[in-house]
């Protein structure tokens, strides 16, 4: 007779019903330590969340989050009237990893069930499927995989959007990133006597996004190194925004991206409006994250170029593949256990190709997080002001004041 194992951390869960409650105004409660997320393989050994398992033969690790959001966009810098509030579920996943056959064979799969998730904002068909990927694990420093997964681009994009000191991603990932996409993943480790780590990611996807129909014969090509001179961080903090976990040695992690998107159908390559005709586009990316005893420094640079980036139709409308550069720079300090403060610089400059058709844009960022249970359970509040073609004015048009306040809660 088959027999299941099922494991619910009911301590867990009243503790952290009991700090939700008590919010900011008692000492910090105990939980037990967290795995981070990654996005880049499955989960398998995790201390929260329901696991079911029969031997090495199955595994399904079974856990969820929600974000809960309200926010603000003033008329102007100098005119404090809110223009407009944003209050929704801005994301609510489903997530689930585990084996099958052997601890070699994994899988990886991400349901989301929000508006925003569900690409119900910027179209008409709800996309529900975020990553649905099989890995085939060699060793412990070889694994490749073949699904819809995150392209090996920028860090802020790899973290998972659970694992971010800010509400939400910086204005240079929004326009520049990868993000996800359909194919073959590599991903190899090689470890050095002086502790260095050298990791190699590559993929070779459609070039097209998520859930994507098929469009013509071209492809994207990816390739990411990244190198450790100190050795791994504590709890995948490399890729875990904020040193929630102290690092007791300085630790370092550069990464370098490239990538060349045949025949790409979107502004952004994967992500963004169809274009009117196919364009090539390359992107470098440039990342780099330190962290020693509750500080942190988190920067990206990012850069598109395409030989013909406008496209027009029959109508004269206008598409254009969004081609320039940005960098993001994120400073925290962890300023007890439980809170910390980040301040976020970030500015996107287009190319003079699209320079008619989109703004420099600047933004920056104050960030206070209460961590209740590390990133799983956690409290944010944002104020910034984002200003147009590095003009700082308060009574320019299109500068405005941003305040946020989320809530993520998770196992």
């Amino acid at each position: 007779m088959k027999t299941y194992f099922f494991a619910v951390r009911s301590k867990n869960v009243l503790k952290i019903i009991f700090g939700f409650l008590l919010l900011f105004f008692l000492q910090p409660i105990f939980l037990a330590a967290q795995t981070v997320e990654s996005d880049e393989r499955a989960l398998i050994n995790v201390e929260e969340g329901i696991s079911i398992s029969k031997d090495s033969l199955f595994l399904l690790n079974l856990r969820f989050r929600m974000q809960n959001r309200a926010g603000f966009n003033t008329v102007s810098g100098d005119l404090l009237n809110v223009n407009e509030y944003e209050m929704r579920v801005r994301r609510l996943r489903l997530r689930l990893d585990g084996f099958v056959l052997s601890p070699r064979v994994q899988y990886y799969i991400q349901l989301a069930f929000s508006k925003a998730d569900l690409d119900l904002e910027s179209g008409d068909i709800a996309q529900p499927i975020r990553d649905a990927i099989i890995y085939y694990t060699f060793n412990k420093n070889f694994y490749v995989g073949f699904g819809q997964s995150k392209l090996p681009g920028n860090r802020q994009r790899v973290n998972s959007s659970g694992n971010l000191q800010f509400a939400d991603r910086s204005v240079v990932n929004g326009l520049f990133t990868l993000d996800r996409d359909f194919g073959f993943f590599g991903y190899y480790t090689f470890n050095f006597p002086n502790e260095s780590i050298l990791q190699l990611k590559g993929a070779i996807s459609t070039g097209d996004g998520r859930n994507a129909s098929k469009i013509n014969d071209g492809l994207a090509y990816t390739g990411r190194l990244e190198i450790l001179p100190f050795g791994n961080f504590k709890n995948n903090g490399d890729y875990s925004e904020g040193d929630i976990a102290f690092e007791t040695d300085p630790k370092l992690s550069l990464g370098l991206t490239f990538s060349k998107n045949n025949k790409a159908n979107r502004t952004g390559g994967q992500l963004g409006q169809e274009l009117y005709e196919f364009r090539d586009m390359n992107s470098l990316i440039i990342d780099g994250v330190f962290k020693y005893q509750g500080w942190a420094v988190l920067s990206e640079y990012m850069n598109r170029t395409s030989p013909d980036p406008i496209t027009t139709n029959a109508l004269g409308d206008v598409r254009f593949v969004v081609v320039g550069g940005g960098v993001n720079t994120q400073v925290s300090k962890m300023i007890n256990k439980k809170s910390e403060l980040a301040l976020r610089y970030a500015y996107v400059i287009p190319n003079s190709q699209i320079s008619q058709f989109q703004n420099r844009i600047d933004e920056s960022l104050l960030g206070y997080t209460r961590y209740i249970n590390g990133h799983r359970i956690k409290m944010q509040a944002n104020i910034g002001y984002r200003w147009l073609e590095g003009l700082t004015d308060l009574d320019r048009a299109g500068n405005t004041w941003t305040g946020m306040f989320q809530v993520e809660f998770g196992i």
